[in-house]
């Protein structure tokens, strides 16, 4: 796969790993990891220490951010912040989204 290029197909032919992750690290530089997300079923998905940004690629369903919870599609873009809870619900089989990781551990202020 090309270092600057990334396209949703060669992700999701990486996906599930040989350990059964249904993400994967794709791109990195910097503070900046890219990754490809794809649950199957349920988002086991605990808080993390950076903030992220989704961009869904396909699918749809709901999202859980904190206490808030609203309906995804394809095209939208989600942000959430380092530490807090957040996971995909009911949420189409196809589902892939790109995840952006980056800033400093805590998340920026």
């Amino acid at each position: 796969m090309p270092k600057y290029h990334l396209t949703l197909s060669q992700g999701l032919t990486r996906l599930p790993t040989p350990a059964g992750e249904r993400f994967i690290e794709l791109f990195q530089h910097g503070t900046l990891a890219v990754e490809l997300y794809a649950p199957r079923g349920d988002d086991p998905q605990t808080p993390h220490t950076r903030d992220e940004v989704y961009v869904v690629a396909q699918g749809s369903g709901y999202f859980r951010n904190g206490s808030d919870r609203h309906r995804f599609g394809e095209g939208d873009v989600l942000f959430v912040p380092a530490h807090v809870p957040h996971r995909f619900e009911e949420f189409t089989d196809d589902l892939a989204v790109w995840v952006f990781f980056y800033g400093p551990e805590g998340g920026e202020g």
